[in-house]
């Protein structure tokens, strides 16, 4: 029953966007009018342009490729110093207690400990 409904809704979407492809208006070979038309287009952003050597390019020039690896290597830096920082106080945490016992909020910074060095890792594998 699953498999049925899985390929209906594929069969659905593929519909949708053939359908799509095919309103008025995408795609037409009417020239614009000179004035008012002309300066509605260059107001619009522009779509990202590729490149067949470089990949995919911004409006304003830079590769996208650079700018999400450049925001995954600031994100990588914030998250590796809050590592640092829960780190240094599960140190404390475990210097504190000399009992073989410890705190749930010890054991939830060792959790989140866990967390950041998964999405890190994952950030990190995907370059």
């Amino acid at each position: 029953m699953k498999l049925r409904l899985g390929r209906c809704a594929l069969a659905l979407s593929i519909t949708a966007v053939i359908s799509l492809a095919r309103l008025p208006g995408r795609g037409s070979a009417r020239a614009p009018a000179a004035g008012a038309a002309a300066t509605e287009t260059q107001d619009l952003p522009q779509p990202p342009t590729r490149s067949s050597e470089d990949g995919l390019r911004l409006p304003n020039g830079k590769l996208q490729r650079d700018e999400i690896l450049k925001a995954e290597h600031e994100q990588n830096l914030k998250d590796a110093a809050q590592l640092v920082d829960l780190a240094e106080q599960l140190k404390e945490d475990l210097e504190k207690n000399d009992r073989y016992v410890l705190s749930m909020s010890t054991l939830k910074k060792t959790d989140d400990i866990e967390k950041l060095v998964k999405k890190i890792r994952s950030r990190l594998r995907h370059n």
